[in-house]
Protein backbone atom coordinates (compact mmCIF):
# COMPACT_ATOMS: atom_id res chain seq x y z
CA UNK A 1 0.00 0.00 0.00
CA UNK A 2 2.43 2.09 1.04
CA UNK A 3 4.38 1.42 -2.18
CA UNK A 4 0.97 2.31 -4.55
CA UNK A 5 0.96 5.84 -2.45
CA UNK A 6 4.11 6.59 -3.35
CA UNK A 7 3.76 5.86 -6.71
CA UNK A 8 0.58 7.75 -7.10
CA UNK A 9 2.18 10.45 -5.65
CA UNK A 10 4.85 10.77 -8.16
CA UNK A 11 2.38 10.29 -11.04
CA UNK A 12 0.12 13.26 -9.56
CA UNK A 13 2.87 15.75 -8.81
CA UNK A 14 4.59 15.11 -12.54
CA UNK A 15 3.80 16.74 -15.30
CA UNK A 16 5.73 16.57 -18.51
CA UNK A 17 6.71 19.67 -19.96
CA UNK A 18 7.53 20.07 -24.05
CA UNK A 19 7.55 22.91 -25.62
CA UNK A 20 6.05 24.72 -22.58
CA UNK A 21 5.82 28.89 -22.91
CA UNK A 22 8.86 30.41 -21.18
CA UNK A 23 11.81 32.63 -21.65
CA UNK A 24 12.31 32.96 -25.28
CA UNK A 25 15.85 31.30 -26.74
CA UNK A 26 18.65 34.27 -26.71
CA UNK A 27 16.44 36.45 -24.44
CA UNK A 28 18.98 38.17 -21.92
CA UNK A 29 18.24 36.53 -18.32
CA UNK A 30 15.64 39.04 -16.26
CA UNK A 31 15.87 39.84 -13.09
CA UNK A 32 19.64 39.64 -13.10
CA UNK A 33 19.85 42.28 -9.91
CA UNK A 34 17.27 40.94 -7.42
CA UNK A 35 18.96 40.22 -4.24
CA UNK A 36 17.97 36.45 -2.93
CA UNK A 37 18.66 35.26 0.25
CA UNK A 38 20.95 32.11 0.23
CA UNK A 39 21.62 29.41 2.38
CA UNK A 40 24.78 30.94 3.58
CA UNK A 41 22.23 34.04 5.11
CA UNK A 42 24.11 36.17 2.44
CA UNK A 43 21.68 38.07 -0.47
CA UNK A 44 23.16 37.11 -4.05
CA UNK A 45 21.59 37.90 -7.16
CA UNK A 46 22.11 36.57 -10.47
CA UNK A 47 24.26 39.30 -11.87
CA UNK A 48 26.87 38.46 -8.90
CA UNK A 49 27.29 34.70 -9.59
CA UNK A 50 27.53 35.07 -12.95
CA UNK A 51 31.08 34.58 -14.29
CA UNK A 52 32.76 34.97 -17.93
CA UNK A 53 31.79 31.90 -19.35
CA UNK A 54 28.03 32.72 -17.93
CA UNK A 55 25.61 31.11 -15.33
CA UNK A 56 23.43 27.73 -14.82
CA UNK A 57 20.14 28.44 -13.21
CA UNK A 58 18.25 25.33 -11.92
CA UNK A 59 15.49 25.45 -10.59
CA UNK A 60 15.00 22.79 -7.72
CA UNK A 61 13.48 21.89 -4.32
CA UNK A 62 13.83 19.48 -1.47
CA UNK A 63 10.69 17.57 -1.58
CA UNK A 64 10.09 16.55 -5.36
CA UNK A 65 10.46 12.58 -6.03
CA UNK A 66 12.21 13.64 -9.36
CA UNK A 67 14.68 16.10 -7.69
CA UNK A 68 15.77 13.51 -5.40
CA UNK A 69 16.25 10.66 -8.23
CA UNK A 70 18.53 13.20 -10.03
CA UNK A 71 20.54 14.10 -6.76
CA UNK A 72 23.72 12.34 -7.94
CA UNK A 73 23.27 13.73 -11.47
CA UNK A 74 22.62 17.28 -10.36
CA UNK A 75 26.06 17.50 -8.12
CA UNK A 76 27.84 15.81 -11.21
CA UNK A 77 26.58 18.62 -13.36
CA UNK A 78 26.85 21.64 -11.25
CA UNK A 79 30.41 20.66 -10.59
CA UNK A 80 31.70 20.33 -14.37
CA UNK A 81 29.22 23.56 -14.58
CA UNK A 82 31.92 24.84 -12.06
CA UNK A 83 34.94 23.35 -13.41
CA UNK A 84 34.07 25.16 -16.41
CA UNK A 85 33.96 28.73 -14.79
CA UNK A 86 30.23 28.98 -15.14
CA UNK A 87 28.69 30.54 -12.47
CA UNK A 88 25.88 28.21 -10.91
CA UNK A 89 22.70 29.41 -8.84
CA UNK A 90 20.47 27.29 -7.34
CA UNK A 91 16.39 28.67 -6.77
CA UNK A 92 13.73 27.17 -4.96
CA UNK A 93 10.88 28.49 -5.63
CA UNK A 94 8.35 26.66 -4.16
CA UNK A 95 6.00 29.47 -1.80
CA UNK A 96 3.25 27.32 -1.75
CA UNK A 97 5.30 24.65 0.13
CA UNK A 98 6.95 26.83 2.64
CA UNK A 99 5.69 25.02 5.65
CA UNK A 100 5.62 21.75 3.65
CA UNK A 101 9.47 20.89 3.50
CA UNK A 102 10.60 23.70 1.07
CA UNK A 103 11.09 26.34 4.19
CA UNK A 104 14.62 28.62 4.09
CA UNK A 105 15.95 25.99 7.27
CA UNK A 106 14.76 23.16 5.13
CA UNK A 107 16.47 24.39 2.14
CA UNK A 108 20.00 24.47 4.10
CA UNK A 109 19.24 21.06 6.03
CA UNK A 110 18.99 19.20 3.00
CA UNK A 111 21.98 21.23 1.24
CA UNK A 112 24.20 20.34 4.33
CA UNK A 113 23.00 16.81 3.31
CA UNK A 114 23.47 16.67 -0.34
CA UNK A 115 27.51 19.13 0.38
CA UNK A 116 26.06 21.79 -1.80
CA UNK A 117 28.85 24.60 -1.97
CA UNK A 118 26.81 26.10 -4.67
CA UNK A 119 24.42 28.87 -4.33
CA UNK A 120 20.86 27.54 -3.18
CA UNK A 121 18.48 30.45 -2.89
CA UNK A 122 14.81 31.45 -1.23
CA UNK A 123 13.09 32.98 -4.64
CA UNK A 124 10.50 35.00 -3.03
CA UNK A 125 7.00 34.82 -4.03
CA UNK A 126 8.55 32.75 -7.10
CA UNK A 127 9.70 36.19 -8.96
CA UNK A 128 12.61 34.69 -10.75
CA UNK A 129 10.76 31.44 -11.69
CA UNK A 130 7.92 33.60 -13.08
CA UNK A 131 10.29 36.13 -15.28
CA UNK A 132 11.72 32.62 -16.83
CA UNK A 133 8.14 31.15 -17.07
CA UNK A 134 10.34 28.41 -15.34
CA UNK A 135 7.69 25.38 -14.20
CA UNK A 136 9.44 22.50 -12.85
CA UNK A 137 11.71 21.05 -10.16
CA UNK A 138 14.69 20.12 -11.87
CA UNK A 139 14.59 22.80 -14.65
CA UNK A 140 17.43 24.05 -16.09
CA UNK A 141 18.52 27.60 -17.97
CA UNK A 142 22.24 27.82 -19.17
CA UNK A 143 23.08 31.29 -20.15
CA UNK A 144 25.92 32.25 -22.12
CA UNK A 145 28.56 35.21 -21.33
CA UNK A 146 26.44 37.77 -22.68
CA UNK A 147 23.71 37.10 -20.70
CA UNK A 148 21.20 34.92 -23.14
CA UNK A 149 19.46 31.83 -23.29
CA UNK A 150 21.72 29.33 -24.93
CA UNK A 151 19.69 25.73 -23.46
CA UNK A 152 16.38 25.36 -21.54
CA UNK A 153 15.34 21.99 -20.22
CA UNK A 154 16.41 18.54 -18.25
CA UNK A 155 19.88 17.50 -17.24
CA UNK A 156 19.87 14.15 -19.34
CA UNK A 157 17.24 12.61 -21.83
CA UNK A 158 16.04 9.99 -19.08
CA UNK A 159 15.26 12.38 -15.66
CA UNK A 160 13.08 9.40 -14.07
CA UNK A 161 16.01 6.59 -14.40
CA UNK A 162 19.70 7.05 -14.84
CA UNK A 163 20.07 3.63 -16.18
CA UNK A 164 18.48 5.13 -19.09
CA UNK A 165 20.00 7.76 -19.91
CA UNK A 166 21.97 8.10 -23.77
CA UNK A 167 22.16 11.75 -23.96
CA UNK A 168 23.55 14.52 -21.76
CA UNK A 169 21.73 17.35 -22.85
CA UNK A 170 23.51 19.91 -20.14
CA UNK A 171 26.77 18.78 -20.43
CA UNK A 172 26.61 18.74 -24.45
CA UNK A 173 25.23 22.23 -24.20
CA UNK A 174 28.03 23.25 -21.70
CA UNK A 175 30.87 22.04 -24.03
CA UNK A 176 29.32 23.63 -26.99
CA UNK A 177 28.78 26.71 -25.73
CA UNK A 178 32.37 26.86 -24.17
CA UNK A 179 34.24 26.04 -27.41
CA UNK A 180 32.26 28.70 -28.64
CA UNK A 181 30.24 26.35 -31.26
CA UNK A 182 26.26 26.63 -31.32
CA UNK A 183 24.33 24.87 -29.19
CA UNK A 184 22.85 22.04 -30.95
CA UNK A 185 19.97 21.06 -28.87
CA UNK A 186 18.69 23.79 -27.27
CA UNK A 187 15.61 22.66 -25.96
CA UNK A 188 14.45 19.53 -23.83
CA UNK A 189 11.71 17.84 -22.19
CA UNK A 190 11.89 19.10 -18.76
CA UNK A 191 9.96 16.26 -16.53
CA UNK A 192 9.08 16.72 -12.73
CA UNK A 193 7.10 18.44 -10.21
CA UNK A 194 5.28 21.78 -10.53
CA UNK A 195 6.42 24.53 -8.65
CA UNK A 196 3.86 24.95 -5.83
CA UNK A 197 3.27 29.05 -6.13
CA UNK A 198 1.73 30.62 -4.22
CA UNK A 199 -2.33 31.92 -5.78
Amino acid sequence: MKKFLTVLLIVSTTITCWGQEGLPLQALMPKGGVRMKDISGELVSLDEVKTENGILVMFSCNTCPYVKRNESRTKEILEYADSKHIGVMILNSNEGNRNGGDSYADMQNYAKLLSYRWKYALDSHHEIADAFGANRTPECFLFDSSGKLVYHGAIDDSPADNKNVTRMHLKEAINEMISGREVSLKESRSVGCTIQRKQ
